[in-house]
């Protein structure tokens, strides 16, 4: 295999260490479905789903609503995202669900009277609440592809939030963080019936987050964009300094659209379109890599990280410049960027021996001359989905509603917030992004899908931001081009170029210093983080019908389950 031959080339530290940890992962088998979660308690309810027969996306529908009970800081209903389904037979779709401006939105609505960016409006105050999508998208993906019954789909949710689950160590973290917090809604959030913090291995229930899950049950998409639920969010927006209305919530609807395709070596990629960046990119990524000639260029060297560093930096130059939502941006030249000439372009102008320099002025020209999570299902039939949904940041705005029980995203902090203004330190100012109401944030979500031989074969996803990205695409080419196993594809070493700011993040750890090193006398900025992105997959091994499953072991809570 191409992954253990060039395990044997590369003797260099991070291999080494990579080898000692590998060995100890796992994988979940499965003959008949898996689902691949954050939390495998919502892991669960999902492959209960399958057991009664519902297909991947009923499993889909109901472990997206658990993990909105079980996993606070990213599974929501008060945010957004994306599905990527694709049937048995190859045939593939998606569904966006991401978050809308409000009606009352402006492109300067979060610049002070001088012209600088008021960064509180638009990351924790209700004025950086998109209005949400997570339950119309839901809604929509069952109503068109689903099996069985609505209300069987949401009521296990009910229940885990009536009755309670117990208080694990990642929810306590969170828990001793928010005990002494600016956020009120967060201070009481995860407080008992006796108004005691909840502790490790207690009993947490969520009764207000039941009720409104109760409603959601009964009345479907519209026990929340409508009635009492609607009320109640217009009201407390008003009343604090929100924008959403009842007739944003009223008019909020998800679309299905056409998937961003591209191949890599004979496998087809299938992956989320605008308004996600995250097709767009891969896909250009990929054709990148297509041209790398692997016999010469070993896995993990200076070589290879620095040719991964130069193609995430033009895919994401390419974002900023063009990208957005494609209900007001009618001219974005997807088929250009996700071409294979386009790649070539990019990979010739790639210096072999430095790291090219990212010109805030100059986009992508230059180059021609955390918190989300993430769901992977495959059921008895074949049929896939990958589901990307986010609050962005941890806990979103770190606002809610009492009487709802649910957490608002600040999803309009990913909106370019200064027409114009691109700077070395990230803030991008591309017109294609700024704000305009009703209109779609950017987002970075990558749910993908790769079939072979007309077959769904990866699902993979990951949380993380901007990285989700370049997680998913460094999952993708593990597997494809390594072949390596789900579990192993997903622990490898990774690192993260965005374009701006110019640095190269790489995971502590697992980068050899020397590697570090001679990538540093190239020119690149460098920079460690312990870990990128919480990646979720599946394989399917169609000749023998069997599912593997691999649940990143950065999230402790999360789990692959199989039957």
């Amino acid at each position: 295999m191409k992954y253990l031959a060039h395990q044997t080339k590369a003797l260099t530290l991070s291999l080494l260490f990579l080898f000692i940890t590998t060995t100890l992962l796992s994988q979940t088998y499965g003959k008949n479905g898996m689902v691949v979660s954050s939390n495998k308690l919502s892991s669960n309810v999902g492959v209960s789903v399958l057991k009664k027969g519902g297909n991947a996306i009923d499993a889909a529908v109901a472990t997206a609503f658990s993990l909105a009970v079980t996993l606070p800081s990213a599974g929501n209903i008060g945010g957004g995202g994306f599905i990527v389904f694709m049937d048995a037979d190859g045939e593939a779709t998606t569904i966006d669900f991401r978050e809308k401006a409000p009606l009352a939105a402006t492109e300067d609505m979060y610049l002070h009277e001088n012209g600088d960016v008021v960064y509180s409006r638009r990351r924790t105050e209700l004025t950086a609440v998109g209005v949400p999508g997570t339950v119309a998208g839901l809604y929509k993906a069952h109503q068109k592809y689903g099996k069985l019954p609505w209300n069987e789909l949401v009521d296990p949710a009910v229940q885990q939030a009536k009755n309670g689950f117990e208080f694990n160590w990642s929810l306590n973290r969170a828990a001793e963080n928010f005990s002494d917090t600016v956020y009120p809604f967060m201070a009481n959030y995860f407080l008992n019936d006796k108004k005691v913090r909840v502790k490790p291995t207690e009993i947490w229930k969520q009764p207000a987050l039941a009720n409104t899950l109760s409603i959601i049950r009964d009345q479907g998409k519209d026990g929340f964009y409508k009635g009492k639920v609607a009320k109640i969010i217009a009201n407390h927006m008003k009343e604090n300094g929100g924008i959403i209305t009842e007739e944003d919530l009223a008019k909020y609807e998800a679309i299905e659209r056409k998937p961003m395709k591209g191949t890599y070596k004979g496998y087809d990629i299938y992956s989320m379109p605008p308004p996600s960046s995250g097709g767009v990119a891969l896909i250009e990524m990929m054709n990148m890599m297509e041209l790398v000639d692997f016999e010469k260029v070993e896995f993990n060297s200076t070589e290879y990280v620095h040719i991964m560093a130069e193609a995430m930096r033009r895919a994401f130059a390419d974002r900023a410049e063009h990208l957005g939502d494609p209900d007001f941006n009618l001219d974005m030249p997807l088929d250009k960027l996700t071409s294979k000439e386009h790649a070539q372009n990019r990979f010739d102008n790639l210096d072999m021996q430095k790291a090219s320099v990212s010109d805030p002025t100059k986009y992508g020209q230059i180059y021609d001359g955390d918190n989300t999570t993430h769901i992977s299902i495959m059921d008895k039939d074949g049929n896939a989905v990958s589901l990307t949904y986010t609050l962005e940041s941890s806990y979103g705005s770190k606002t809610g509603i009492p009487e709802l029980g649910f957490i608002f995203n600040n999803e309009m902090g990913d909106f370019n917030p200064q027409k114009g203004v691109t700077t070395t330190t990230g803030q991008i100012g591309s017109a294609a992004n700024l704000i305009k109401p009703e209109k779609r944030m950017l987002s970075s979500m990558t749910p993908t899908i790769v079939g072979k031989d007309g077959k769904p074969y990866l699902v993979i996803g990951s949380p993380g931001g901007r990285t989700i990205i370049n997680t998913v695409f460094q999952t993708v080419l593990n597997v494809l081009e390594f072949e390596m196993p789900i579990d192993r594809a997903i622990e490898n070493m990774k690192v993260h170029h965005q374009w701006l700011p110019d640095v190269l993040t790489y995971e502590k750890d697992l980068l050899s210093p020397d590697t570090r090193k001679a990538l540093e006398a190239m020119g690149h900025k460098t920079r460690s983080r312990t870990r990128l992105g919480v990646l979720m997959g599946i394989t399917y091994d169609s000749e023998n019908k069997i599912i593997t499953g691999a649940a990143d072991t950065v999230r402790p809570d999360g789990g692959a389950v199989g039957y």
